[in-house]
């Protein structure tokens, strides 16, 4: 099972790109995570998309299209989604010269997120899977991971909360089962 993992955070130090790399790490058997980095994807344009994909956008819907499932890690900015991931979800939802579909059609998502704040990434969460939704994805409730005050949890890009990594364990778990009961 491979699962293409995203963070919405350009940052070094990103919370959330420290919580996909312990999802990695947490992953059952059998489940793959790679991360795709959004750090060269360019602000979506359609004057450009007319043009043909840039490398990084094709680079990126191959990847979402390898990928079984998704695994998007949320920062929480102002309240809602961060610019970068919403830019991300723009591109992949877009069909694009010689495509039949856009990448994001059908896809499985799973979302986590983590946040200094104490409501972790709870309304980001929720206005991705509207989003995702939108965009064709599917965004089947699975519970949430809303990693709140992160900076407590997540010290030098390592999740060291054992309650925090016992509930996503069991997150990615619930993942990996919704998605072989949809493969067959």
């Amino acid at each position: 099972m491979n699962i293409l993992g995203i963070s919405g955070s350009l940052r070094q130090a990103s919370f959330n790109t420290a919580l996909l790399y312990t999802a990695r790490e947490l992953a059952p058997a059998g489940m793959n995570i790679t991360i795709h980095r959004l750090h060269d994807l360019p602000l979506f344009d359609q004057d450009v998309e007319e043009q043909g994909d840039p490398v990084p956008v094709t680079a990126l819907k191959q990847a979402i299209e390898a990928a079984d499932g998704l695994l998007l890690a949320c920062p929480e900015y102002n309240g809602g989604i961060t610019g970068v991931l919403k830019n991300a979800v723009d591109w992949a939802s877009r069909i694009g010269k010689g495509r039949k579909v856009a990448a994001l059609t059908g896809k499985m998502v799973c979302i986590i997120g983590a946040s200094p704040g104490i409501t972790g990434t709870v309304r980001a969460q929720d206005q991705l899977r509207l989003v995702l939704r939108r965009a064709g994805a599917r965004t089947e409730p699975q519970g949430d991971v809303l990693v709140f005050q992160a900076h407590t949890k997540i010290v030098d890009g390592r999740l060291g909360d054992e309650r925090t990594r016992d509930a996503l364990g069991r997150h990615l778990q619930g993942f990996a089962e919704r998605l072989a009961a949809t493969a067959g």
